[in-house]
């Protein structure tokens, strides 16, 4: 079971809207990961300096998470190689389907009172539960 960590997952939302926020006041942009490392892709978006900034502070925010709170930060990761791969196509699939990801329809499309994000983002989580349902109470994971 997951373990429910309030203040931590309120701080990261926080960061995240934060993050969210400032790359659209500075750089007039939309934070969805999808359509920023799909442009790090050729052909090359010619402003890919800040989109690589942008990927390099998702993967260096655990390594600082750990710095400030001295725990290691926990990650678990399937070992099932097959389903990871079929895993990864839907969603790159279901991202180029619903012309973003969760984080740009859900935090900054959410946000900005898109009602295509709405749907997406309503989508997105009608699917969620349903896979967890499924996965936990019918094959019993």
């Amino acid at each position: 079971m997951t373990e429910f960590t309030p203040v931590a997952s309120t701080l990261g939302g926080m960061l995240i809207g934060l993050s969210a926020v400032l790359l659209m006041l500075f750089m007039g942009r939309i934070a969805g990961i999808s359509g920023i490392v799909s442009r790090l892709l050729p052909p090359l978006a010619e402003d890919r300096g800040w989109r690589i900034a942008f990927i390099l502070g998702i993967f260096s925010a655990p390594l600082l998470a750990q710095f400030a709170t001295g725990a290691p930060v926990e990650q678990t990761v399937s070992t099932n190689y097959v389903l990871m791969g079929i895993a990864g196509l839907l969603v790159g699939f279901g991202s180029v389907l619903g012309n973003g990801c969760t984080s740009g329809h859900g935090v900054c499309g959410m946000s900005r009172l898109s009602i295509r994000s709405v749907a997406a983002t309503l989508t997105f989580m009608a699917i969620a539960i349903a896979t967890v349902f499924v996965t936990r109470h019918l094959m019993g994971a």
